[in-house]
């Protein structure tokens, strides 16, 4: 067999942080349970449907524990009647919806949280019940006048439209409610919600099967998706950039106790759902520092992954001569110093097209310049590779499921094209990084690294601005009362632990992603407020009265960025 021109990784990222209200059990926002039965269900079923292709998926430990607690509340409902603590999902099966204005209105707008050109346009009954909102803002007396019905057409609608297009395609049921459109029995709503608990309690099972069949390797995420490198140490931001305004807190206490938690623990969660250890990590955002690396390395960790600006930064610093033009340098695993840890390094280009070029794309048209790429990238290292050189590791590493809300049909063409395209080319083999590692020979050597992301190559995303900063020396204060009480030694065994687990929610990176001005206001409120609250959890575990500062507002935002905030590309666009 000849020797393929290209091995192509592509690696799918899935993470959601901590929706759960901390002290009550209460879902803030849907995002888990909705991407599971729209996004994690697609991106099996496209995998299952071409036995030849191969990937890496990853999964963030505090995601998982999320998807089986939504699994397990779902069936307890349908076999003893227990209440669900989403209140977007409760309202699928419940009796009657809300008798306060407030909880009307506040439901009716979660449910109309939709790509409106992709999930609410195509669906003309779903679509008249969104356009009823403006109006209602505007007289929110109004709503108390609506029939139930409003409200049980409208989440069941919202329901359908956030189904994989691979369940919509292939279950009967789905588009006989579909077709009905309207006047959803509780006894329709109650069918599709046995069809939502199908999907979320087999979920877990088909990436275990996919991983025991050799299609996808399976990899890891530190347990709350915490930046690493800030934890260890908030003065590498400025590796990457100098001018960096840092929080007032010179340091975070004690980050490297912490960081090894997040990576022990999210280890044991990992192995619990799907029963083998993993052998890779993507680090939270791809953030790596030399100290995070020989952290990991330590831990048993054998690859890891990052952003292309964090080893162009690296490539610049480390020689006096720049990284050649034909990019050999991006294409191939490195060893990280003396270490046993392989990195593996983001192609932008190829990541973001699919991010956010593709979206509006015909998918057959998509894949062809995909295809198109990767063959340009053969073409263009073919001068330079001896015949005993290995071919060329290009890695595609992107969200695994945001970026299908914007495509027609949940990206259903795009990749139902995709895998079998790139499995019947003859010279890119689709392949994982433990594969890469175990087939190919000694990685090259790389001294050091420049802290960063694979956002723009630095941490601008999560410190830096006024309000990135706030919430850091919140958390800081917090971690310092942590420091103290642990050390007086006056909570439990249990009451330690539930200290621990809660300052790990509080350590991930979702909270400071959001706050700035360039975040849409509807975002940030509801992220800022779930920090804040958080937080003060955490204090009155411990026993303490939260800080008045914890009532006030952090970050307010004003901005629409690209995908309404949620994913960002590797490079800052000119």
């Amino acid at each position: 067999m000849n020797s393929p021109a290209i091995r192509l990784v592509l690696c799918w990222h899935m993470h959601q942080p901590e929706y759960r209200e901390a002290g009550t059990g209460r879902y803030a926002l849907p995002w888990t349970y909705l991407h599971a039965i729209k996004d994690y269900v697609d991106m099996a079923a496209h995998l299952e449907a071409t036995p030849g292709a191969r990937a890496v998926v990853n999964f963030a430990p505090v995601l998982l524990e999320q998807i089986k607690d939504y699994a397990d509340q779902v069936a307890a409902f349908l076999s003893r009647g227990e209440a669900v603590s989403d209140p977007v999902l409760a309202l699928l099966g419940a009796q009657s919806p809300p008798a306060g204005a407030t909880e009307r209105m506040q439901l009716a707008e979660a449910c109309a949280r939709a790509n409106r050109k992709r999930l609410i346009e195509p669906h003309a009954e779903y679509r008249v019940l969104v356009d009823m909102l403006p109006w209602l803002r505007q007289q929110p007396d109004a709503v108390a006048y609506l029939a139930d019905q409003y409200f049980f057409d409208l989440v069941t609608w919202y329901h359908l439209v956030w189904l994989g297009e691979t369940v919509r395609r292939k279950d009967p049921r789905i588009d006989l409610l579909m077709k009905q459109g309207r006047d959803f029995t509780p006894g329709q709503r109650r069918l599709l919600l046995e069809i939502i608990a199908e999907l979320l309690g087999n979920l877990i099972g088909r990436y275990r099967r996919l991983a025991r069949s050799g299609q996808v390797e399976l990899s890891f995420t530190p347990y709350a998706h915490p930046i690493m490198p800030l934890l260890l140490d908030l003065k590498s931001a400025r590796e990457a950039v100098p001018e960096m305004k840092l929080p007032e807190a010179p340091s975070y206490p004690g980050g490297d106790a912490r960081v090894r938690w997040h990576v022990a623990h999210g280890m044991r969660v990992f192995e619990s759902h799907f029963g083998l250890r993993p052998a890779g990590c993507w680090p939270s955002e791809g953030s790596v520092s030399d100290a995070t690396l020989r952290l990991l390395a330590q831990e048993g960790v054998r690859w890891a992954a990052s952003g292309e600006g964090v080893l162009l930064n690296s490539l610049r610093t480390s020689s006096a001569e720049p990284p050649a033009a034909d990019r050999t340098w991006l294409y191939r695993p490195y060893r990280y110093d003396a270490e046993s840890l392989a990195v593996f390094f983001r192609d932008d280009a190829l990541s973001d097209s699919i991010g956010f070029r593709y979206a509006d794309w015909h998918g057959d048209d998509a894949v062809a310049d995909f295809i198109h790429q990767l063959e340009q990238i053969a073409v263009q290292l073919a001068g330079s590779r001896r015949p005993q050189d290995p071919p060329p590791v290009v890695s595609v590493i992107l969200d695994g499921e945001n970026a299908w809300e914007y495509y027609p049909n949940n990206g259903f063409y795009f990749l139902s094209a995709l895998y079998p395209k790139l499995v019947a080319h003859p010279d890119i083999e689709l392949t994982t990084f433990s594969d890469v590692l175990d087939d190919g020979p000694p990685p090259s050597a790389l001294s050091r690294v420049v802290a960063g992301s694979w956002v723009y190559g630095n941490f601008e995303t999560w410190i830096g601005s006024a309000d990135k900063n706030r919430g850091w020396d919140m958390l800081v204060d917090a971690k310092i009362h942590v420091d103290r009480v642990l050390a007086q030694g006056r909570l439990t065994p249990v009451e330690e632990a539930a200290v621990l687990d809660q300052l790990a929610v509080c350590e991930g990176s979702d909270w400071c992603w959001w706050f700035g001005d360039y975040n849409p206001s509807s975002a940030v409120s509801l992220f800022e407020r779930l920090y804040r609250q958080h937080l003060s959890h955490l204090y009155r575990l411990m026993g303490e009265t939260p800080p008045a500062y914890l009532a006030q507002s952090v970050s307010r935002g004003s901005g629409e960025p690209v995908a309404g905030g949620v994913m960002r590309t590797g490079q800052k666009s000119e």
